[in-house]
């Protein structure tokens, strides 16, 4: 008896699965929330250098002050205002007027990081981004050594730890330190869970159900972020708000089970039962002593056939065998150019001429469409179909955008300019959420974690494209989208070369991982493939576990007379 057949008298679709997955959605609420905060303290609103003179005038008479010196008007420091003439002074402007966008005061406008020292801020970013390449490596390791729950609590308390530490940063220093340890967070908080949450479901429950969940929690996420903000009205409070949503990530340890997959690769098959009995009884199932004793038996009987023990498997293992490999480098390209593309399309909410706050929440409303959508089309063409779907049509819409900015007057047409953002914020969220689970369910399980946390580290790496990719935009404004749109249909390529994961039962070891999708074509999609017999149909990993665990039994029996 397998995983799955266990799992399945267990509850592969009860009570105790449907927790997991609201648990995961308050984990993409909280990753949401955490992620943009870095984006959302940084905003800069619209502000001039201070003058005696303009102290008590409005908004509109400041700007048409500093009009005539266009985009120096924010760091040009004036002498004299008479009589609507100025002149302007030689000195640095030390102080500055804020137009604060809904009230909210951000840590650049609090601290004055802006004109020469505009660079700070910047500074930080990239050290939460140094902290997030760390984090994921170091969480994922850790989550195949000390197990899901445990590195899941620890990357959240990091974040917790880094956002509230950052609330009192006063210099360049301390708010680098404090942004690298709340980085540590960013990538780890998520995968981790997603991973634990994939080990425990049925197969019909990946598509329709963990995908609707996801788009509306990411939604509520990019919601709230910046009107929390705004209701914070202070990016410190804002912080604080954030890291307490984290804090209680702590609370999992009572009320999730370790993975039982992890724990079989461990050889720990008796923890593993115990976690089993537990599901059971969560999801009112009685399970039979003689059904655990078989998947005792066929546990033991896996081990001894497996040439290397689970248990001392590494990354180095996906690149031994030649099937595993090609499948493992792939899946790192397709993640890389797919995270790329998400985080310069999502990350992208300032220059489309409206607030950068109300631009979140328009991207955030297309979200859950984007999570059914996908989970309707997975369940009917399946994964493969509908990773490379979302990315040929996400990548045709970009090489759009990019012929539509390279004519003129297209640039400052808001019309314009959001009736492509939309559609391709939509597309983008399908394709990294795609590619998400898909990279998970390809893996094996005994080497999950840490695979995952080296293809979220390579995605991470490409990731520091994105602000420069962005502000290739502000001398070219064509060039961001037909890069982008380079980069999706070359990763539609990349999928095709994977096989279907959809209504499949997923490796567990290494030799499941270099079997899985052998023989499979580029078009063999779910949809196309007979499903009476595919599914049911017995690997040849499983007709030697049956003829080596009839040897055993036989052996015993022998032994017994």
């Amino acid at each position: 008896m397998d995983f799955d057949q266990i799992l399945e008298k267990c509850g592969s679709a009860g009570r105790y699965q449907y927790l997991m997955i609201l648990l995961l959605g308050y984990i993409a609420f909280t990753t949401t929330v955490h992620y943009y905060s870095q984006n959302i303290i940084g905003f800069v609103p619209q502000h001039w250098c201070y003058h005696e003179a303009l102290a008590n005038r409005s908004f509109e008479e400041i700007a048409a002050v500093y009009a005539p010196f266009g985009k120096e008007a924010s760091c040009t420091r004036l002498d004299k205002i008479e009589d609507g003439r100025v002149t302007v002074s030689n000195e640095t402007c030390q102080r500055w007027i804020y137009n604060y966008d809904f009230g909210f005061r951000s840590m650049n406008a609090e601290l004055n990081w802006v004109c020469n020292d505009a660079y700070k801020a910047r500074i930080g970013q990239s050290l939460f981004f140094l902290g997030s390449l760390i984090g994921t490596f170091t969480f994922g390791m850790l989550g195949d050594k000390i197990g899901r729950v445990r590195a899941v609590i620890l990357a959240n308390q990091c974040g917790f730890v880094g956002d509230f530490l950052t609330t009192y940063a006063s210099n360049l220093v301390q708010f680098a330190i404090f942004r690298c340890i709340s980085g540590l967070a960013a990538t780890a908080n998520y995968y981790l869970m997603f991973i634990l949450v994939l080990e425990y479901l049925a197969p019909k429950l990946r598509n329709l159900a963990i995908s609707g969940t996801l788009g509306i929690c990411f939604c509520l996420g990019a919601l709230v972020a910046p009107w929390l903000s705004v209701l914070a009205g202070n990016w410190r409070i804002y912080l604080t708000c954030s890291a307490l949503l984290q804090l209680v990530v702590a609370l999992f340890y009572f009320v999730v089970q370790e993975s039982a997959q992890w724990l079989i690769t461990r050889t720990n098959v008796e923890g593993a039962i115990a976690r089993l009995k537990h599901i059971a009884h969560f999801n009112g199932r009685e399970v039979k002593a003689a059904d655990f004793e078989a998947f005792r038996r066929s546990c033991i009987v896996k081990r001894k056939m497996s040439n290397q023990p689970e248990s001392t498997a590494g990354i180095i293992d996906l690149l031994r065998t030649p099937n595993l490999r090609r499948t493992s480098l792939l899946v790192v390209l397709t993640f890389m150019l797919t995270s790329l593309s998400f985080n310069t399309i999502s990350r992208n909410v300032e220059g489309l001429g409206l607030s950068p706050f109300v631009v979140f929440s328009l991207f955030a409303v297309v979200v859950p469409p984007s999570g059914f959508i996908q989970g309707l089309l997975q369940s009917r063409v399946g994964r493969k179909a509908t990773a490379f779907l979302a990315m040929l049509c996400t990548g045709v819409l970009s090489c759009a955008l990019g012929v539509a900015l390279s004519t003129e007057g297209a640039q400052s047409n808001v019309s314009l300019l959001l009736a492509f953002a939309l559609p391709m914020r939509l597309g983008i969220s399908m394709c990294y959420t795609v590619t998400s689970q898909f990279a998970s369910e390809l893996l094996p399980t005994c080497v999950r974690s840490r695979g995952i946390a080296a293809v979220h580290l390579a995605a991470a790496g490409a990731s520091f494209v994105s602000p420069y990719l962005i502000h290739l935009g502000t001398k070219l404004a064509a060039a961001p989208s037909l890069i982008l749109a380079l980069l999706l249909l070359t990763a539609s390529v990349c999928t095709l070369l994977l096989p279907e994961t959809n209504n499949r039962q997923l490796p567990i070891t290494l030799a499941d991982g270099e079997a899985f999708g052998k023989g499979e074509s580029m078009l063999s999609f779910d949809c196309w493939r007979r499903h009476d017999d595919d599914v049911s149909k017995e690997p040849v990993e499983e007709v030697k576990l049956h003829q080596l665990n009839g040897q055993q039994t036989k052996s015993e029996t022998e032994a017994e007379v």
